[in-house]
């Protein structure tokens, strides 16, 4: 089980600090949300913001796109350092050719799910996705409630059968909702609040008994 805490609940004024320090506490990737303020209603990183956050990311730097047009910058993006980029289904009508540019880069390619995309959309799309990110949020904002995808996440555990392929979970993943997401097949854990709650740069102790206790509770649930 990979824990890819997303910076955008980190404090935007310290943010190199923030990525070395949930790092320290045991984050296996950093999660970056890159939002257009048209495909989703918020804004957030350009590829200058990403190559900064770079520089202070020493394991996976998954970047989840949630722009539209999408392919005019995949390379920006690449460019800037993600390992991971993750385009939405929704994002544009030839998600193939999209998956494709990403492989060209030389990064793993993710394609992501709405709530109400069904996960029978990716079936012709697996052997060119390294990664399928389930949103269990309507994407754009931070700190949503949990909306239960476990039904498409069995099902695309299913789908996937023996290929290399991840499923990540994004939004609302707490200590209470991630058993449920790993039982049904996940492997990739997004959280935001749940892991930046209660700590600081200045006091970064709480973001790893946040980790901890997410990856305690998947562990008493499995016992």
């Amino acid at each position: 089980m990979i824990i890819a805490p997303s910076i955008l609940s980190a404090d935007f004024a310290d943010f190199g600090r923030e990525i070395e320090a949930i790092e320290a506490q045991g984050a296996d990737w950093v999660h970056v949300d890159v939002m257009d303020g048209h495909f989703v209603p918020n804004l957030t990183f350009g590829p200058p913001a990403v190559a900064a956050f770079r520089s202070h990311v020493t394991t996976v730097m998954d970047v989840h796109l949630m722009i539209a047009p999408v392919d005019p910058f995949i390379e920006a993006y690449a460019e800037a350092g993600a390992d991971v980029i993750t385009a939405h289904l929704e994002a544009g009508p030839h998600i193939h050719r999209t998956l494709q540019a990403i492989r060209a880069t030389g990064k793993k390619a993710g394609v992501a799910l709405n709530p109400g995309t069904p996960a029978e959309a990716v079936r012709h799309l697996l052997d060119l996705a390294d990664l399928v990110c389930v949103m269990t949020v309507n994407p754009g904002f931070g700190g949503q409630k949990f909306l239960d995808m476990t039904a498409k996440i069995r099902a695309l555990r299913a789908m996937i059968g023996d290929r290399p392929v991840q499923i990540e979970i994004d939004g609302g993943v707490t200590a209470e909702t991630a058993p449920l997401v790993v039982a049904a097949g996940a492997d990739v854990l997004v959280a935001g609040s749940a892991v930046f709650k209660g700590g600081s740069v200045a006091n970064p102790a709480p973001y790893g008994a946040n980790m901890r206790a997410i990856r305690d509770s998947v562990l008493r649930a499995v016992a």
